[in-house]
């Protein structure tokens, strides 16, 4: 006999999902810990380098220029010698800190859960 097919109960999806298109922007490599290293205040690209040690520079300098096309982040030329460019968060951008805040939060329960059943498990 076969199972029943449940239906979901959820509304239907609009045509661009807010949560996919929020996941899009945060699935980027990188891209959490450059939103997390500037919420912090405005830092600089060799700031930037120095908290994030395995990030290349060109890595470092795609997510910059992708979170500022995006809105995410704002680029301040300085008219000093030499030049001089800091990065800050958006209004858009310190939005996205608390989603961040509660991501790393389930990631320290995980990894107390899985530091306590390997302990259960030896």
């Amino acid at each position: 006999m076969a199972l029943k097919q449940r239906r979901h109960v959820l509304p239907p999806t609009p045509p661009t999902c807010a949560v996919g298109e929020c996941m899009a922007l945060l699935g980027g490599a990188w891209t959490p810990n450059v939103i997390w290293h500037l919420s912090g205040g405005p830092r600089r690209f060799g700031e930037l380098r120095r908290d994030m040690p395995p990030i290349s520079p060109k890595m470092l300098s795609a997510r910059l220029k992708d979170l500022e096309t995006k809105g995410v982040v704002a680029r301040i030329a300085r008219p000093t010698s030499p030049p001089s460019v800091d990065y800050m968060l958006t209004p858009l951008g310190r939005e996205l800190v608390p989603a961040i805040e509660a991501i790393v939060a389930v990631g320290h329960k995980l990894k107390a859960q899985a530091a306590t059943m390997s302990r259960a498990a030896e």
